[in-house]
């Protein structure tokens, strides 16, 4: 199986690829530095000079709040480099797997988001991201399209690695308990990406951990996770947040993963158990 791997210098994209190659697959890990997805003409020498039997999509511009001060590149990062990757796979004859987020939602919804839902992105991260999934619906003929969130693993920036820190500094931090989600833990994650390349299976899932909780009650976690006292974890709403984020958050973050559910394929496990076994990878 050759899998080419778009945004592979990233948390999940470096995952995917070391996972891809450890099963015997040929990989083709494309950071940024190698292929700039939202350049076509890169784009579609890379699918068409090594003819991938499926690409995974994993390059994003994911730095919410900068987004909203530069929409331009939001939307080439994450909607141009879409299309670009779409027409290339097609051109390919290659499956397309398209990450995608939870940010594609309002967060008004008083129950979880199930991949029939519709969109309704309220920041210019969540409305790029969503013009993304749009242009590998128009442009990609295998695709499939997987929503993530809170996305925690073992490289690059994430909030698993900021609580550790804020530990080991002896900081008592306050978090927000109106913001709700499940956290995603990427060596769960990266199997899925990989099967759904495999397999060719169309369509839109939700993949994430099992578990919702707040912002708070996951800085609780980690620090539990951690050995720390979680008494040091105070909870704090959104509205007393200093200085206040330039992009909106969804309140409701939950995905219902009732496409992988339905389908009868295994869901991710509690995050609890994942995240154990990434605080004492990333401890050492």
């Amino acid at each position: 199986m050759r899998i080419l791997v778009t945004g592979a210098g990233g948390q999940v994209g470096r995952e995917l690829a070391e996972l891809c190659a450890a099963r015997g697959d040929d990989v083709i890990a494309a950071d940024r530095a190698r292929l700039d997805a939202t350049d076509r003409d890169a784009v579609l020498q890379a699918c068409l000079s090594t003819r991938p039997d499926a690409v995974v999509h994993c390059a994003s511009w994911t730095a919410v709040d900068a987004c909203e001060s530069d929409p331009d590149h939001a939307y080439a990062a994450n909607a141009l480099a879409a299309r670009h990757v779409a027409e290339g796979a097609t051109r390919a004859g290659a499956h397309l797997v398209h990450v995608s987020t939870d940010y594609v939602f309002d967060g008004t919804k008083p129950s979880p988001y199930d991949e029939w839902d519709v969109p309704n992105p309220q920041s210019v991260y969540g409305r790029s991201k969503w013009a993304g999934e749009q242009e590998v619906v128009q442009g990609a003929a295998s695709w499939t399209t997987v929503r993530i969130s809170w996305v925690c693993g073992q490289y690059g920036n994430n909030m698993v690695k900021t609580l550790l820190r804020l530990v080991r500094d002896g900081v008592d931090p306050k978090f927000v308990d109106d913001q709700i989600g499940h956290p995603t833990i990427v060596s769960d994650l990266v199997p899925v990406l990989r099967s759904f390349a495999v397999e060719r299976r169309p369509g839109l899932f939700h993949v994430t951990n099992q578990g919702a909780v707040s912002w708070f009650e996951f800085a609780q976690s980690v620090f539990k996770a951690a050995g720390a006292d979680v008494a040091r974890v105070s909870p704090i709403s959104t509205a007393e947040l200093e200085p206040p984020r330039p992009a909106p958050r969804p309140a409701n973050s939950v995905l219902d993963n009732a496409a992988l559910r339905l389908s009868q394929l295994p869901l991710l496990p509690h995050f609890e158990e994942s995240l154990a076994r990434l605080v004492r990878q990333l401890d050492g």
